[in-house]
């Protein structure tokens, strides 16, 4: 119970980092298409101040996200154990895609620039299938009847 415990707050770390590096990618990429230069000091602050900021919010959302997805790929894994190395990948990548969907009906505006784009949406999901690799890696799958 610890190791999925320890699991999933790594994998929701994980999903955390990467949403907030590809959000801070996203908003330095419009700054430069209105050619405004960007200095690297200003870069890495920007890097911080969405790891500070923007982070703690997404953390809530994937953490949410993430604790429906993995049970629902741990259970599809009991009936397709083979699956089970793609399976806990799509349920993190079904689980931001989810997020950002329920997000976008919810709200008037799309308040994650990353997600105003179909590679935004794209990276963020592929952060949540980085998280549930990573998840896989640390809670590693036993068939019925393993110790």
């Amino acid at each position: 119970m610890v190791r999925i415990l320890i699991g999933w707050l790594t994998a929701v770390l994980v999903a955390t980092v990467a949403g907030s590096l590809v959000q801070s990618h996203f908003t330095l990429a419009a700054i430069a298409r209105i050619h405004a230069p960007v200095a690297l000091r200003d870069r890495l602050a920007l890097y911080a101040y969405d790891l500070v900021h923007f982070a703690p919010l997404w953390a809530v959302i994937m953490a949410l996200g993430l604790l429906i997805a993995f049970p629902v790929a741990g259970w599809l894994a009991h009936y397709r154990p083979r699956w089970h190395a793609v399976l806990f990948p799509l349920a993190g990548l079904a689980a931001v895609l989810t997020a950002l969907l329920v997000m976008d009906a919810m709200l008037p505006v799309t308040v994650i620039a990353a997600a105003r784009s179909a590679l935004g949406v794209s990276l963020l999901c592929l952060a949540g299938a980085l998280a549930g690799a990573v998840y896989i890696a640390i809670v590693p799958y036993r068939q019925k009847g393993q110790n």
